[in-house]
């Protein structure tokens, strides 16, 4: 909870006969109403201030509990709503689509941030992100100078370092236990897919493309991606896992690699992105277009870093084993 609220105690006062005894009863009442209601205070005052080392290896101390949070990228904004923040914040960026509730929050720009719309919205916090911290310092600056705290959340690119997200914006919001209750619950979806997976021989396993962007610039994730972790986690081969980060691909190559399974991630701003792949000229012969192993997939959902990403996990098994994942 954001906030914690005194007890309030009703003393009955007793009359008559048992007035010493009621009065007595009273005393202790009213005693344990005081030491309850400090209690709440210091739960209250004791997660701030707080002094957190962001991305940046810069040390942000945050006096109070922040009523007012600008999020500028849509993974921030996501980890907020889950930890129970999302009614602090006043700003997001152009592309927070999710949850819902985003539509209704001011925007404050893309790539490139508004800093006088920002400032105007007089945040107490604003959540820039590591991956492209390094390119809008000026500007982070610029609120920094205004009086506003920054903190650069890690460009996280496995479990673990999104698990480190939701615990620097739980530091920083004061949503600590909310930020473990989350990582719990993640941890706890992840380990029931992974047992699934056990089931699933070496022979077994099936060699997956995953094209993040359809042709002529067609590009797959490679090795440090969420992407390859998640193949991986479900006994799958990614085609590209000895390239690094998001390499472009030939499409020679990926006929040559014959995958089983081909997963588009485009879906939502490209039409009929499976067509697509299936009606490409030279790849009639690919085992994934022959026997139509061609999916989409929900492309936030595997490649934001935030609470969702078990979802995403849950929706690639599904597409690559649909009879060892199926509900």
């Amino acid at each position: 909870m954001k906030k914690l609220y005194s007890l309030l105690v009703l003393l009955l006062l007793v009359t008559g006969i048992m007035a010493g005894c009621g009065s007595n009863e009273a005393q202790n009442n009213t005693n344990e109403g005081n030491t309850n209601t400090e209690q709440a205070e210091n739960t209250e005052d004791s997660a701030f201030p707080v002094t957190i080392t962001d991305a940046l290896d810069q040390e942000v101390t945050i006096e109070n509990d922040p009523e007012r949070i600008v999020s500028l990228i849509p993974s921030n904004t996501e980890i907020l709503f889950a930890l129970g923040a999302g009614e602090e914040v006043v700003g997001v960026s152009d592309f927070a689509n999710y949850p819902e509730e985003t539509a209704d929050i001011e925007k404050v720009g893309g790539m490139e941030f508004n800093l006088e719309k920002i400032i105007s919205l007089e945040p107490d916090l604003v959540l820039a992100h590591g991956s492209s911290a390094h390119n809008s310092e000026a500007g982070l600056q610029q609120l920094r100078d205004a009086g506003i705290k920054v903190v650069v959340v890690n460009d996280a690119t496995s479990f673990d370092e999104v698990y480190n997200s939701m615990e620097m914006i739980g530091q920083a919001t004061g949503e600590m236990e909310a930020a473990e209750t989350t990582i719990r619950d993640m941890e706890k979806k992840l380990d029931e897919v992974k047992t699934k997976a056990e089931a699933i021989s070496e022979d077994e396993q099936k060699n997956v493309f995953v094209e993040v962007s359809p042709a002529p610039e067609i590009y797959s994730p490679g090795k440090n991606t969420f992407m390859d972790d998640m193949l991986t986690m479900i006994h799958a081969k990614n085609v590209t896992h000895d390239e690094e980060g998001w390499p472009k691909v030939d499409q020679e190559a990926i006929i040559e690699a014959n995958p089983d399974v081909i997963v588009t991630t485009y879906g939502y701003y490209t039409e009929k992105p499976v067509e697509q792949v299936m009606s490409r000229d030279g790849w009639q012969d690919v085992t994934a277009v022959k026997e139509k192993q061609v999916v989409d997939v929900h492309s936030d959902l595997v490649t934001r870093s935030g609470p969702r990403l078990v979802e995403g996990v849950e929706e690639l098994a599904k597409a690559v084993y649909p009879d060892v994942f199926a509900e």
